[in-house]
């Protein structure tokens, strides 16, 4: 019997975006990464290039901040990056405000209505459209990178959705929970077309905010 196609399909949330207005910039254009976030992309690229990845097919969300988190990718390992809008960021209704209490928008009674149903949830693109789209996007790049690596760079809540679903896991959840820092990568291992496991590692944990604080500094 020949054994199915040992494939990796890593989703990478993009690195750190400048947005010092502090708004909720979702699919506005023109949010592009940080000093930082340019830093972290590239630990992603050196990470995936020590460890001897096998990327052959390289795929980016249209947005400016994950098109930039994928040069790097691009460059160390010789690759055109594919834009597929199946990565975008979701849908929110809050898009371009600040988002909170306080002086953010939730103090305004206009938006609550918007807050009515945090299952779907209300304000924004269904659970279940953004679990269909990743999947979707993650099989195409299974399929154009059976037996390698495939790269795909999005937002962390497509990311997050992508991985809950693939665990069967409650779509709905608590985003203070979510596993996905900034340039993390959440990576779906395949047998042939079959999910056999999802692992997740930060390379650049070192960069995120507070990472060099010392305990009771």
């Amino acid at each position: 019997m020949t054994q199915a196609a040992r494939t990796l399909v890593h989703l990478l949330r993009h690195g750190e975006v400048h947005n010092p207005t502090g708004v909720l910039y979702g699919r506005l254009p023109d949010y592009h990464l940080s000093e930082l976030g340019r830093q972290m992309a590239q630990k992603v690229a050196d990470h995936l290039k020590a460890d001897g990845h096998d990327i052959v097919h390289l795929v980016a969300s249209p947005l400016e901040r994950a098109q930039e988190t994928a040069e790097p990718v691009a460059e160390a390992f010789g690759l055109p990056i594919h834009t597929d809008e199946r990565l975008v960021e979701a849908g929110n209704c809050f898009e371009g405000l600040a988002f909170g209490v306080g002086d953010g928008s939730l103090r305004h009674p206009r938006h609550w209505w918007r807050l009515r149903n945090p299952l779907r949830p209300s304000w924004g693109e269904p659970y279940r459209e953004i679990a269909a789209r990743m999947r979707a996007a993650v099989d195409d790049a299974r399929s154009k990178a059976e037996g390698h690596e495939a790269l795909l760079v999005s937002h962390q809540l497509p990311v997050w959705i992508a991985r809950l679903a693939a665990e069967n896991r409650r779509l709905p959840h608590d985003p203070r929970r979510r596993q996905c820092t900034l340039a993390s990568l959440t990576s779906f291992h395949f047998a042939g077309d079959r999910l056999t496991g999802v692992t997740y590692v930060e390379p650049a944990a070192q960069l995120l905010p507070g990472a060099n604080q010392v305990a009771g500094a």
